[in-house]
This record gives structure tokens, sequence and C-alpha cells, in this order.
């Protein structure tokens, strides 16, 4: 099961992002946030592409905004290995997936804990990722709903009916307490953050999601 290391709500990113280049964790997860899809603004393009030069680690990179094209157009791609929106933004979603495709980076697609599985039909077949909010996006810190798996395992039927080839991640108040029980639903990939960076030891804390 892969790591994917969230530095949201940090003051100090680069040191979080020095530290993390010394451990295994997978990915570096970015959430961007516009002020309005999620009521908080976290990371401007500049910010990102910035951080990007003294990561290591490949970036994947949560849009959740209103307008995901004009972050993806200002992004540094170099060191970016998945771009993912939100299925609720409900317009240009094909157009995205394509544009996101067309920068060789692999594109992927969010669904919030009330959001019904089925809005991802239409664009299954050309995902790489699909990401299961296990808490309401916008803040660190939350606690995990954990009928969230119900809808990994049956994201992970589709995939395997449909013989298709998307990594299944989960994002939200996962923790040493709550991973097996994760890891036992077939995820891929988990993403956390508070959990790792709140540790004086971001490896151990890693290991423990493993």
């Amino acid at each position: 099961m892969k790591v994917s290391v969230s530095i949201l709500g940090l003051n100090d990113r680069k040191k979080a992002i020095s530290l993390l280049n010394n451990t295994n964790c997978d990915y570096i997860h970015i959430d961007v946030m516009d002020g309005s899809f999620v009521p908080n603004k976290q990371f401007t393009t500049e910010e990102i592409n910035n951080l990007e030069i003294i990561s290591k680690k490949k970036f994947d990179v949560h849009l959740m905004v209103d307008n995901p094209r004009e972050y993806i157009e200002n992004l540094d791609i170099s060191n970016i290995e998945y771009i993912i929106v939100h299925s609720e933004i409900a317009k240009d979603i094909n157009e995205l997936l394509d544009l996101i495709k067309s920068y060789n980076i692999k594109c992927g697609l969010s669904i919030k804990p009330n959001t019904d599985i089925s809005i991802l039909t239409p664009y299954l077949n050309k995902l790489d990722l699909i990401l299961v909010m296990s808490v309401e996006p916008g803040f660190s810190g939350q606690e995990f709903i954990s009928n969230s798996l119900d809808k990994v395992s049956k994201l992970k039927q589709i995939i395997k009916n449909n013989n298709l080839d998307i990594v299944m991640a989960i994002d939200g108040g996962i923790n040493g307490s709550n991973a097996s029980l994760v890891k036992k639903s077939g995820i891929d990939m988990v993403v956390s953050g508070s959990y790792v960076t709140n540790s004086l030891d971001y490896q151990d804390k890693i290991n423990d999601l493993r």
C-alpha cells in the first residue's frame, strides 16, 4: 500500500518536505483550495512550483477548486505524478481529464463523503486514480468517516469487473489505529497528513500506515 503525505495546514512546508525527502513515503499530497469550493484557502500555483524545486518526492495535486483549468495550466508539471479534480464540479470534467493527460500527467477524480459513486461512471475509462474522501474536505485533523470504506469496496469491484487499471486512494483521518482496517478494504494508496506531520518521527508514522 502506497503512502502519500499531505502537508496541509503546515506553517513551514519547506521543512516538512525536507523531512519527507528522507522517508520512504511514495508521494507528497498537495491540497489546493480556493476558498469557494471548500471553506479554506491553501496553495497557489506559484507556491507549489517553488516547493517542487526542493522535493525529491513526486507530488499528487488535489484540486479542491471551482476552476481547475487555471491551476492545471499554470503548474510546473515536472515533479507531478497525479492531478486530481473533484467530480462535484459537474462541468467540463472530460475536458479537464483530457487536459491533464495532454501534459503526460496521470489524472484522478475525487468524491466527497456524501457523493454517490455513480457520478464517476462516465469517466472510468479515462481515470488513473479515484480518491475517496473519508472526511469533508477543507481542513486537516478531522475524524475518519468509516462508511467511506463501503465506497472503496464497491469501486474496487467495479474496477475488477471492467478490467480497469485504476489506483484506489483514500484521504482523511487515516492514522495508525485505522490503517489496518483501511488496508483490508483493498485500498492501493492512503493519504495522511497530521498523523505524520504532527509527529517527531515521520518515518515511524509512515511505517504504521503501511
